[in-house]
């Protein structure tokens, strides 16, 4: 097995944000504590909006959440992304999501450190299934991700992320699951392998 790196905040850049406590100041630093605490739902909610648009191929929408110069690191058990600006991760989204696949991804416990007005970090937990059908596989399993955000124009981006599985399961199944529903069968692309 390859040397794995310690997922620390350490290890992965993640440092001290702003603390989160109300100032002693007036009404100008109570208005500056507040929009770090909307600062904080903002890309709370960029990134459930990230699952909700992977796993409904809704790659319109996903490309909207990604600064243009986005870097992406995903490292798995038997596979590493490593793609450069929002163009290609959303093309690679779009092949991976297709009519021969359903995803499932869960992100909880986030721990959002706002660095300053415009940049902050992000740490999340991932559980997810991903079934490709027309290979008859399931791959489920936990991530932890790290995450950079940059705010332009008043709106939080990703403008990088990154996951290292915690486990990966990778299974053949004996037979295609008889689905009663299956949102990508009409609304994916077309399978690319």
């Amino acid at each position: 097995m390859s040397a794995r790196q310690k997922l620390t905040r350490e290890n992965l850049g993640i440092t001290e944000g702003i603390p989160l406590q109300a100032s002693s100041g007036g009404i100008d630093e109570l208005r500056k504590d507040i929009q770090r605490l909307m600062d904080i739902e903002a890309i709370k909610q960029l990134k459930h909006a990230y699952f909700r648009c992977v796993d409904t191929a809704n790659l319109e929408e996903l490309g909207q959440l990604f600064h243009e110069d986005v870097r992406v690191r995903f490292k798995g058990g038997g596979y590493e992304w490593n793609l450069e600006g929002k163009r290609e991760y959303v093309d690679n989204i779009g092949m991976a999501f297709s009519r021969e696949a359903v995803g499932q991804h869960n992100a909880h416990h986030p721990e959002i450190q706002i660095l300053s007005e415009t940049e902050a970090t992000g740490m999340w937990y991932l559980a997810d299934n991903m079934w490709i059908l027309n290979h008859n596989t399931l791959t489920t399993g936990t991530a932890l991700y790290w995450d950079r955000y940059i705010k332009v124009d008043g709106k939080w981006l990703i403008r990088e992320t990154n996951y290292e599985r915690i486990y990966e399961i990778s299974q053949a199944l004996d037979e295609r699951p008889k689905l009663t529903s299956h949102y990508l069968g009409v609304h994916g692309g077309e399978p690319q392998f």
